[in-house]
């Protein structure tokens, strides 16, 4: 992206010059080529230049009420252009996920997106689950037509446990409907985007009641409100449900029903059916119906890719124009990027930004693949691909959160600003880690294909690449003699993961010969099971990882060479995070881990150098940063200052509360 480079900070200007890669190398890896990163800052730009969709007032001095008003003519602006790219023949699928992405996306729609859910779940939902004749039907209708769309999963007293939630469809086979109900408050529908006052119609999750049975949770398209006068429908409760710690544009609702009826077709048949009598026909595998969520987990990785990659590029730009205290008393004061705990407080993070890249698009090719597979009615790598989905989206978005944290604290004062940007990005982040599946309770989702596969593993049966390092922990093969290097430390990962599914496997299997009920034993372990899908995700990002930068024959030997030093101080790191499940399950010893730290603190020394030229490599427009402290310039106090004059108390030297409150309390002590 072209960036603005009139009176650019010297500090910044200084450690462009020494990069000893040329930064176009990190764009083109992350675009996917030199082509793709042209197509990228066009459509950025396209949307980047049009003043309508420019803030006049900044959204923290906005009402609630303004701000969702304000994201919601924003979205249906950028939208338009998106139909001229369409008419010009110019518009593609890439195109909605990068303004509806985090990359562009939380740029356009600084208090997120009301409309987002409409392309990010009620679409994929009808692709999904509807049958032809139905896909024919609502696509038309959702996509050019007069249906706006959310998906209304969550209730009020239920969220990732589906088998709980109490919305009720039972079906009348004397009308063909089914009759909607909400039979208790914690039944309402709560968390939707876009359901307070932008959706008219919804994907409703239901307990399926027919012929006297309930037959689980299934879906249903339900129109919420009249199409020309957008009045809620009767028999239709709704509303939204009030301020949150950020996204306060994305217009999150609650939902209710009284004996709501709609027609039989808006259960979405492609998997199960419900026929005119009453019939049920069950699904072949009950997994497909989670297969939106699936894919919303797999494009939250690219999500959570991009609020890191800008949290970095802000830390990083600002620890080189910071000068603050003295390493040397006799010397000026220094970068604060100079000091070994600010490398260590931001370097591992632009690591971790190139491990979720790689991860997320082995992920979304998996999810491509296992896609196409389902169309032949294959389902075998349909498990795998769902608790990869799981454990990822749980550890990447912790990481992230708490990534974005951190490096809110490295830039001290000036970070707890919102003109930093990082607050924001971290109130993105951290609501990942509770939306589309609590964290914990994905973890232990992926905990029960682990015990699942440890026991095929002790029977000698094959198992997918992704669990396949049970194999040799199944066996009882000796860990490798502890060398301190790459290849020694990926294998302790490997050890690591499997001694952990191993104990929580034997230590449940226990508990159950004792008597236990299975359940409970599953509860009794719920730690142990936590720690081995999370030991399981991170082997998996370390591994492809590593795999990837192998496989970079193609890039500059510098650019390779800084790709490595990541790539290992992303495990390094990680191990000495966790050195006592290393020191447990691996053949490491306590000795190993000084030459272990010392080698972070080398990986510190080498990156420091480089570490602008990689951020600069992640292309990000200034107005797509959005950061006072990031900026491409390096002009952070000039543009602090330019932030603090927006405040609308700065519009009077004298404001009206001296006169009604101040002045009357200071005159009452005289």
């Amino acid at each position: 992206m072209k960036q603005q480079k009139m009176n650019m900070n010297k500090d910044l200007q200084y450690e462009r010059s020494r990069c000893t890669f040329d930064p176009v190398e990190v764009t083109y890896l992350f675009d996917g080529s030199p082509e793709k990163t042209k197509r990228r800052r066009d459509q950025e730009q396209y949307f980047l230049d049009d003043l309508a969709l420019k803030e006049n007032v900044a959204m923290k001095y906005k009402s609630h009420k303004e701000i969702y008003e304000d994201s919601l003519q924003i979205a249906c602006n950028v939208l338009q252009k998106v139909r001229e790219l369409q008419c010009s023949g110019k518009e593609d699928i890439d195109l909605l996920l990068h303004i509806f992405g985090a990359r562009l996306g939380s740029a356009l729609f600084e208090g997120g997106n009301p409309l987002v859910l409409h392309y990010a779940m009620f679409l994929p939902s009808i692709l999904g689950q509807a049958n032809s004749e139905q896909q024919a039907y609502w696509i038309n209708r959702a996509w050019a037509g007069d249906v706006i769309g959310t998906y209304a999963q969550t209730e009020l007293g239920h969220g990732t446990f589906l088998r709980g939630l109490e919305t009720t469809a039972t079906y009348d086979p004397e009308t063909k409907e089914f009759v909607l109900n909400s039979p208790t408050l914690t039944s309402y529908k709560w968390w939707p985007g876009g359901l307070g006052h932008t959706a008219n119609h919804a994907i409703v999750v239901a307990q399926l009641y027919t012929q006297g049975e309930c037959r689980g949770i299934h879906l249903f398209v339900v129109q919420l409100r009249d199409v020309e006068t957008h009045e809620p429908l009767k028999g239709i409760i709704i509303g939204e449900i009030g301020t949150k710690l950020g996204m306060n544009g994305v217009n999150n609702g609650f939902l209710g029903f009284r004996d709501f009826r709609i027609p039989r077709e808006n259960m979405l048949m492609k998997n199960s059916k419900v026929l005119e009598d009453g019939t049920y026909i069950k699904s072949m595998n009950d997994k497909l119906t989670y297969g939106t969520m699936v894919f919303v987990r797999v494009m939250l990785l690219q999500d959570l890719l991009h609020y890191l990659m800008k949290a970095v590029t802000i830390a990083v730009r600002y620890s080189v124009v910071r000068r603050q205290g003295q390493i040397n008393p006799e010397q000026p004061e220094v970068q604060i990027l100079d000091y070994v705990t600010q490398q260590h407080k931001i370097f591992p993070h632009i690591a971790t930004c190139f491990a979720i890249k790689v991860t997320a698009s082995w992920v979304w090719d998996m999810y491509n693949t296992v896609q196409s597979q389902l169309h032949q009615a294959d389902y075998e790598k349909l498990p795998e691909l769902h608790s990869l989905s799981c454990c990822l989206k749980a550890v990447v978005s912790a990481d992230t959160a708490a990534g974005i944290e951190q490096l809110r604290l490295s830039c001290g004062g000036h970070g707890y600003m919102t003109a930093s940007n990082l607050p924001g990005l971290y109130g993105l982040a951290t609501a990942v880690c509770t939306y589309e599946g609590e964290n914990t309770v994905l973890l232990l989702q992926t905990a029960r294909y682990l015990v699942k596969s440890w026991k095929q593993a002790m029977n000698g049966e094959p198992l997918p690449d992704s669990v396949e390092y049970l194999n040799e922990a199944a066996k009882g093969v000796k860990h490798r003699r502890w060398s301190n290097d790459l290849e020694c430390l990926i294998d302790a990962y490997d050890a690591v993961a499997a001694g952990f599914v191993r104990s929580a496997a034997e230590h449940l299997d226990r508990r159950i010969r004792d008597g236990v009920p299975m359940e409970e034993a599953w509860n009794q372990t719920g730690i142990e099971l936590a720690q081995c899908a999370e030991a399981h995700a991170r082997v998996f990002i370390v591994k492809t990882f590593a795999k990837a930068v192998k496989q970079l024959n193609s890039k500059s030997e510098e650019f390779r060479q800084v790709m490595f030093q990541l790539c290992e101080l992303y495990i390094v790191y990680w191990a000495l995070r966790n050195v006592g499940n290393f020191l447990r399950f691996s053949s490491m010893q306590k000795e190993h881990v000084e030459t272990l730290h010392s080698r972070l603190e080398y990986l510190l020394t080498t990156i420091r150098r480089n570490a602008v030229g990689i951020v600069d490599g992640f292309d990000f427009d200034d107005h797509i940063l959005c950061s006072a402290l990031g900026a491409y310039d390096g002009n952070v106090y000039e543009r602090l200052f330019q932030e603090a004059m927006k405040s609308p108390l700065n519009r009077e030297a004298v404001n009206i509360s001296f006169e009604k409150y101040l002045k009357p309390f200071l005159k009452s002590n005289l």
